[in-house]
């Protein structure tokens, strides 16, 4: 997962993951939803129509891959502190 990596170190992003467990959906269906809270189904929603421009469009494809390869619980974590 590209977005997950600083470009430097190759190592996790950890303010990436940060942003995906506390920021919140802008706008739509889902507004005020955490993004790691966006059901799967929404994802694919933006995957097929296409993702935002931006830092939001990243931050959701991102999550899109983290759900479509199983790694949710890698937010578990981060998930327990924010909340």
């Amino acid at each position: 997962m590209p977005f997950l990596m600083s470009d430097e170190s190759l190592q996790p992003n950890p303010e990436l993951l940060l942003d995906l467990v506390n920021m919140k959906m802008p706008f739509g269906k889902y507004k005020d939803t955490r993004l790691c809270d966006l059901p799967v189904s929404y994802l694919e929603w933006f995957q097929r129509k296409g993702f935002p421009k931006g830092k939001l469009g990243m931050l959701l494809q991102t999550m899109y891959e983290i759900q479509l390869n199983g790694l949710g619980f890698l937010l578990d974590p981060l998930k327990k502190r924010a909340y």
